[in-house]
């Protein structure tokens, strides 16, 4: 069983790694009263399917949430889509759950994603063209981006409470955000270019932003802290992956928020916490991407293994599949820092006849490269050499498939120096468990 009161799920690729199962799992299995969501925004999406049937993909809310009683903390760094969060709160309902809404605090400090941020996020995504970062075009990274850049404009939590505060604020911020894009921009989609255009779209948004925040009040540090001081087991539920960090991923392939144990650490050290949490790494048995940015294992022929909740359509573009890959694998471990043990998913694709491989090395220019450097200290120059590196890199794979999912695990444990404490063979909680030979 996992050790510890505090309990994080870290991603350790390009997202897609089995958080929401996981999440899931602990909170079954340790009693847990509440998830923490602790970096990201409306971007994620963690699917969680129960042995009944019912799924469902969180987003914003903790995947702990088919769980009876289980609190979801939105913590200071999340950033807060009111409209998507009344959106997913009725799916909820339709799938079962009546009082997402009741078990929910959200910190007064979190930024808030309005429409002008969507419109214009998509707008200059749009842009790049071939040169495309990635989005999920929910304006997750627009959100940041702009409350970095004028911080009088950032849109908090609490500020929905004085809605004419807020109109004020959405039509500097509309116009800002329209100003900072050029007229070819604007061209290439009129309908987002025509909410910049619309002072009333950003009302209308205020009135359904006035409905979450009737009914879920902004929440002080204090009040979070009292949550999470009552006795019984937190889960950190983190959003993407340490591929994608903002300092660590491959730039400009990567997400506005850090994504690892710091991250979880900072969020809880805002409420006063100081307890030491067991960190868990959560990963596929092969990789995955979806959209732009590097996979030196990509290989089309794994399109064959099955994945009924992640489409090639929308904003994030193809679901990419590849070999399992050490080279990324121990980027990943020492980007994180410290990563107590490891989370297994998918490990019912080498009963589908998928030949993976280990790529443990890659071929760059002529010269084997076995590990990628870290940079000492925060360096986009360098996150984008890694990443001309990683798109010139061959990989060298083992000469044989991987013979099992035991055989996987064994060569796993032995490139990580990390135990695998928990494997999932499918979709459920159900299907997660302790591997043969575990020992806590």
């Amino acid at each position: 069983m996992v050790e510890g009161r505090i309990v994080s799920v870290i991603g350790l690729a390009f997202g897609d790694c089995g958080k929401g199962l996981f999440t899931d799992y602990l909170c079954r299995a340790k009693s847990a009263h509440t998830v923490v969501r602790f970096n990201g925004g409306a971007q994620a999406g963690h699917n969680v399917v129960l042995p009944d049937g019912r799924h469902h993909t969180f987003s914003q809310f903790g995947a702990g949430t088919f769980n009876p009683g289980v609190a979801t903390v939105l913590s200071a760094p999340v950033v807060v889509h009111p409209t998507a969060l009344l959106v997913e709160e009725a799916y909820l309902r339709r799938a079962g759950v009546s009082d997402a809404l009741d078990r929910l605090f959200i910190d007064a400090r979190c930024l808030v994603t309005t429409p002008y941020h969507e419109a214009a996020g998509r707008l200059r995504e749009r842009a790049r063209g071939a040169a495309a970062h990635g989005s999920c075009g929910v304006g997750f990274g627009e959100t940041v981006s702009h409350a970095l850049a004028y911080p009088d404009q950032a849109l908090r939590y609490a500020d929905l409470l004085y809605p004419s505060h807020v109109r004020d604020k959405l039509e500097t911020m509309r116009h800002s955000l329209r100003a900072a894009l050029p007229e070819s921009a604007l061209a290439l989609n009129p309908q987002d270019a025509a909410i910049l255009d619309d002072a009333g779209f950003g009302l209308l948004w205020l009135e359904h932003a006035q409905r979450l925040i009737a009914k879920v009040p902004p929440s002080t540090p204090d009040q979070i802290a009292a949550q999470l001081a009552r006795p019984g087991c937190i889960v950190m539920e983190g959003a993407q992956g340490m591929l994608l960090d903002e300092w660590h991923g491959f730039h400009p392939h990567t997400t506005w928020s850090s994504t690892g144990p710091a991250a979880s650490d900072a969020a809880l050290a805002g409420y006063g916490l100081s307890e030491r949490v067991t960190h868990l790494g959560a990963m596929r048995s092969y990789l995955t991407r979806h959209g732009q940015g590097p996979m030196p294992t990509e290989d089309q022929t794994l399109d064959g293994l099955g994945e009924p909740h992640n489409a090639d359509s929308g904003w994030q573009g193809r679901f990419r599949r590849g070999h399992p890959d050490a080279v990324l694998l121990r980027y990943a471990l020492a980007a994180a820092g410290r990563i107590d043990g490891l989370l297994v998913s998918h490990l019912d694709a080498f009963d589908s006849g998928a030949r993976l491989r280990w790529a443990h090395s890659y071929k760059v220019h002529g010269r084997e490269v076995r590990d990628l450097p870290l940079a000492g200290s925060p360096d986009l120059s360098h996150t984008a050499a890694l990443c001309e590196l990683l798109n010139a890199a061959n990989p060298h794979y083992a000469a044989t498939a991987i013979a099992n999912a035991d055989a996987f695990i064994h060569e796993l444990q032995a490139i990580a120096n990390l135990p695998v404490i928990l494997g999932s063979r499918g979709p459920t909680w159900r299907d997660v468990a302790s591997p043969p030979g575990y020992r806590a």
